[in-house]
């Protein structure tokens, strides 16, 4: 069973101004409400695909049962710590020329609802797979992850690991099955300014060689590469499609490359389609359907060459 952790969930209400000027009222062409936060986009992709997961979380207040609600409506599975008190976080996403964002801070965790969440966490076992991504509550601890991780240490489960800086390289001393940093984070990791697969390739080589078996590092539009836990490399490019909204593009990546895994694919295969639920979704005004990764994974196929 895959397993996605959301500690920091969200409902993402985004609007459509005809205009953004500070000061005065503003008014919407049109208004969406989607459930939101990494753990939660990546089950969504992976139930679009027919694969069986349960996303554990924690969630508050009326906002926090709409979420719970609406997953509910989409036949995903989940197990939430519900607080006794505050609301589970809005994001207000105004989607103009660029987009602009504000989001909310979430509520305060008590250690006795972190606890509770653990000992959910710990029903995970061999043969599972758990995946940690997206931000920490301010309230909970900067190594949240590196916790779980070693609580389960040695169970036989497969970690997978798609957070920013310190979080993702705390995480590495766990062997983490794979990782998906993108070519900025890596950056900032390595202090370089790597835009390329190419250029990437160095740095998803070192990552691996710290402790990761798998890594992808994303490029946007340059595509993307893959270090597998052969120590092989692999790069595919990005599809050319319409940019309507980049939210949850990675984390299809994440969902694509366990899904096909999963099946047994081969890492080549599996980066290509992950690469296509990535470019579907950033296609799609949310998590993108099967219809459409399927188009776009002929797309991608027709690109390189390969045959159907």
């Amino acid at each position: 069973m895959i397993y996605t952790v959301t500690l920091n969930p969200a409902i993402d209400y985004v609007m459509h101004p005809l205009t953004l000027d500070m000061g005065f009222t503003n008014r919407s062409s049109s208004e969406e409400i989607h459930i939101g936060g990494n753990g939660i986009n990546i089950s969504t992709l992976l139930n679009e695909l027919g694969v069986s997961n349960v996303v554990l979380g924690i969630a508050a207040g009326f906002t926090g049962e709409y979420l719970i609600h609406r997953l509910q409506e989409k036949g995903i599975a989940s197990s939430f710590v519900l607080l006794d008190k505050g609301n589970t976080r809005i994001n207000v996403k105004l989607q103009g020329i660029v987009m602009t964002m504000v989001n909310g801070m979430g509520p305060k965790i008590s250690q006795k609802k972190v606890d509770e969440l653990l000992d959910r966490i710990d029903g995970i076992g061999e043969g599972d797979t758990l995946v940690l991504t997206g931000s920490i509550p301010k309230s909970l601890p900067d190594n949240m992850y590196d916790v779980i991780m070693r609580r389960l240490d040695g169970r036989g489960i497969r970690f997978v690991v798609d957070a920013p800086g310190d979080l993702l390289m705390e995480s590495l001393s766990a062997k983490p099955f794979l990782i998906k940093p993108n070519n900025h984070e890596v950056g900032r990791i390595f202090g370089a300014q790597p835009e390329t697969p190419e250029d990437c390739m160095p740095y998803a080589h070192k990552l691996h060689e710290l402790g990761a078996q798998n890594v992808i590092v994303s490029c946007g539009g340059h595509g993307a590469a893959l270090v597998d836990e052969n120590d092989e490399e692999h790069i595919v490019p990005t599809a050319k499609i319409k940019l309507v909204n980049a939210t949850g593009a990675g984390d299809s990546m994440v969902a694509g490359f366990i899904a096909k895994v999963n099946e047994g694919a081969s890492f080549e295969d599996a980066l290509i389609f992950a690469s296509a639920c990535g470019t579907a979704t950033a296609g799609s005004k949310a998590i993108a359907k099967r219809s459409t990764i399927d188009r776009v994974v002929k797309a991608l196929h027709k690109q390189m060459g390969i045959e159907d």
